[in-house]
């Protein structure tokens, strides 16, 4: 197997198609997260971001975007922000973990929401955790037949607190594919204030990351489509979720709500909306992306399994890294895994929030992961 590196302007129109083929070929690599649009847009913001082309007699027949620091370690593109990473390759590619990633120059590649079907990176998999996932039918009954049938045990709950929303503030209304930037600022000033006030690490703070997001907005292939959608009472705007579609995956990404609304549970119908408009739309899959929320389980139909872990060289860098960010991994892992330990993690960081937006100068907390 030849490896070549590039940096992401040397991506042409036939490598581009290439990677499309190869997403196209297997369905585990359908996520657009695993598209080059994905990719390319987080290179405009990351100088060490590249991507290695993995060729078999002479044609690419597999795909590895990673970013890469000055001392050799790697990690997925996007790490921290995407929820799905993976050598995106043809039916029946192989290579070797620990030369790919010298051919790449690196010491060490790290993951945290890796494909489970790529095995030759399995062995260095130090956790596997589930990602639920719900499976779509388009349905032109409408959205309260479709609430009924999909979801019997929240329809008659929800469908009243969207009545009464619309009693309350003005005539209840969805926008799947909101194309008015406005509303994807009050996004971010929403998803911001919430970080800020749950004590998590707040990602509009970070320039790069508001402006990657307004990057992908502006997307629309075939492949990668940055989807904004919004519920509305009259014209006042309730909740709006952010996320790539790729032909047949939506990914749930940034999502939330105005907190004076709080009362009618308009993050839960944010979602429930998206899921039924996104079927209409050509979705099969709406994938709501590791971690463990109680809305997760009322909404998922089954689970996908992503992988966590270090891929690595004998080198002391890469030695270092993994003592390093290991144990940290480790104790979130644990934490998460235990609901007698999240939930007073969870009330700490709160506290830490609510002190954090009464004095603003606090630094700010930790990261949590998928947004």
């Amino acid at each position: 197997m030849d490896v070549t590196i590039h940096r992401f302007d040397e991506l042409s129109d036939a490598l581009r198609d290439a990677w499309h083929r190869a997403m196209d070929e297997s369905p585990e690599y359908a996520n657009p997260f695993l598209a080059p649009e994905f990719a390319s847009g987080v290179a405009r913001h990351r100088a060490g971001a590249r991507f290695a082309v993995l060729r078999a007699d002479g044609e690419p027949v597999g795909f590895l975007p990673y970013e890469r620091n000055a001392l050799g370690v790697g990690r997925a593109i996007g790490l921290g922000l995407s929820d799905c990473q993976a050598l995106v390759h043809r039916p029946g590619v192989t290579w070797d973990a620990r030369e790919l990633l010298r051919a790449c120059g690196l010491s060490l590649f790290e993951f945290d929401h890796l494909v489970e079907e790529q095995r030759p990176f399995a062995p260095q998999v130090t956790g596997r955790f589930a990602s639920p996932v719900v499976d779509l039918k388009p349905d032109e009954s409408g959205y309260p037949q479709w609430l009924r049938g999909a979801y019997p045990g929240l329809a008659k709950t929800t469908l009243k607190k969207e009545r009464r929303l619309g009693r309350d503030i003005g005539a209840f209304r969805f926008v799947f594919d909101e194309r008015d930037p406005r509303m994807l600022r009050t996004l971010m000033r929403w998803k911001s204030a919430q970080y800020r006030r749950t004590g998590r690490m707040d990602r509009f703070a970070r320039p790069w990351i508001v402006d990657l997001v307004d990057d992908l907005f502006e997307v629309r292939e075939e492949h990668f489509t940055g989807v904004l959608s919004v519920l509305y009472a009259g014209d006042r705007p309730v909740a709006a979720h952010f996320g790539p579609r790729s032909r047949t995956v939506l990914a749930a990404w940034f999502t939330a709500y105005d907190p004076e609304l709080h009362y009618y549970s308009p993050g839960l119908m944010m979602h429930l909306r998206t899921a039924e408009a996104a079927g209409r739309h050509g979705v099969t899959t709406m994938d709501l992306g590791r971690g463990d929320k109680e809305y997760k389980d009322w909404l998922k139909t089954r689970e996908l399994r992503v992988g966590e872990g270090f891929v690595s060289r004998p080198h002391p860098v890469s030695a270092a890294h993994r003592l390093w960010r290991g144990p940290v991994r480790g104790l979130r892992n644990t934490v998460n895994a235990h609901p007698a330990l999240r939930e007073p993690a969870d009330r700490l960081l709160k506290t830490v929030g609510t002190l954090r937006t009464s004095h603003p100068l606090t630094p700010g907390g930790a990261d949590h992961g998928t947004p």
